[in-house]
């Protein structure tokens, strides 16, 4: 018999749309928290519309991010609708949303009202520049807040505009931060002595990726020095980048630090290059970046990657390709440590995803069912739950309240 998830017994109302406030959810829900996802009656969550290859029958981006997700629909924008929700909220440990802020509140669903209806509660709002502050009431998006927060400015080549990432970083990261601060309130509410009570969680979305520029404006306030784009190198060492090999495929080198050059001459075949006075340190090799990392390109451009690969990793070099989709899925380490989910699905029959992160090695998480068809566990959630008679809950949804 599998041990408990950690989170069994926490039960999340998910109401926010797309992937910050709800990868929160996500990341709960795969370690046992029941997950009810409250969705527009119709169209659902906007994931579900995401585009697909043509071949899926439903959006992947819902398969993965409505894992482990109670489907109910609810239409808050109506009275009876939003009643419904405070019925709810008796039930439930945490509310999770990421609507612009004020718009709760119109609804007579804001911190206050939450918290008068269960004090135990903890409310975890995630919006693009918070619940306070003279740009509250603005929208916010992914590439909206990489570029308020910092993040994206230095991404990139120095003759270029900045580069948003390919996936959206500023989301995820929101996602997981949010995550993080919502165990902390469980904690502090059921652990702390004066615990006992939910809390208000408020979290914008460009402060996640703003806390990740790491020192930037520490050098900032200290120097008045601007991090500017330097394509894929790195700031502080070299060798350090992007190269491409003989049959055209992208590696990333690591061989800054004074302990790896001398290894990464060796591989090359150039011994002396680790006690010529010019490279033999890092502020001699940081001085002369653009020629050593040529030298570097010119040789990685001799190899393939089948010859490059062993060569390096058996010179403890750190070294790694970059991979696509398809790579990762026939990467053996990938397929080692089970990266790679495979979940039933109603639909597909199974489909494939990220598996559980981080892992739990005594209490790992689970991912029970992809995501599901819209309204999916109304009859669940309202009979069982909220113990409407199934007249009622024909009702409600002949008004289009659900």
């Amino acid at each position: 018999m599998g041990k408990t998830l950690p989170l069994s017994g926490i039960r999340v109302l998910d109401i926010g749309t797309l992937i910050a406030g709800p990868f929160a959810a996500t990341m709960l829900g795969d370690f046992g928290a029941e997950i009810i996802k409250i969705e527009q009656p119709g169209r659902g969550d906007a994931l579900r519309g995401s585009p697909v290859d043509g071949k899926a029958a439903r959006s992947p981006s819902w398969l993965v991010e409505g894992r482990n997700k109670k489907s109910v629909t609810l239409n808050l924008r109506v009275p009876e609708g939003q009643a419904l929700l405070k019925e709810m909220i008796r039930h439930a440990d945490v509310l999770i949303e990421n609507f612009t802020p004020g718009t709760l509140e119109k609804w007579g669903l804001g911190w206050e009202a939450v918290h008068a209806i269960n004090s135990r509660t903890i409310m975890t709002r995630v919006s693009g520049y918070g619940q306070n502050g003279p740009y509250a009431k603005r929208s916010g998006y992914d590439r909206i807040a990489l570029g308020f927060s910092g993040y994206m400015y230095p991404t990139g080549f120095p003759d270029r505009f900045p580069v948003r990432p390919a996936f959206p970083t500023a989301d995820y990261n929101t996602g997981t931060f949010a995550a993080l601060a919502t165990l902390l309130a469980l904690y502090h509410r059921d652990a702390q002595p004066d615990g006992g009570t939910g809390q208000l969680i408020d979290l914008a979305l460009y402060e996640a990726p703003f806390r990740i520029t790491a020192e930037t404006m520490t050098v900032f306030v200290q120097t008045g020095a601007i991090r500017e784009r330097i394509g894929n190198r790195n700031p502080t060492f070299t060798p350090a980048g992007t190269f491409e090999t003989k049959d055209g495929r992208y590696v990333q080198i690591a061989a800054g630090g004074d302990g790896v050059w001398p290894r990464l001459a060796q591989a090359m075949g150039r011994p002396e290059l680790a006690t010529d006075p010019r490279y033999a340190t890092i502020r001699e090799r940081m001085s002369r970046a653009d020629e050593l990392e040529a030298m570097l390109a010119e040789w990685v451009k001799t190899l393939r990657y089948e010859e490059i690969e062993p060569l390096l990793v058996g010179a403890n070099v750190p070294f790694g390709g970059i991979y696509t989709a398809a790579e990762i899925a026939a990467d053996p380490h990938y397929a080692a440590r089970d990266n790679i989910a495979r979940v039933p699905d109603t639909v597909l029959g199974e489909v494939a995803m990220p598996a559980v992160v981080p892992r739990l090695e005594g209490t790992p998480g689970r991912i029970a069912f992809a995501g599901e068809d819209i309204g999916a566990h109304n009859q669940e959630i309202y009979g069982a739950l909220l113990g409407k008679t199934e007249s009622e809950i024909a009702a409600l949804a002949a008004a289009g309240v659900i």
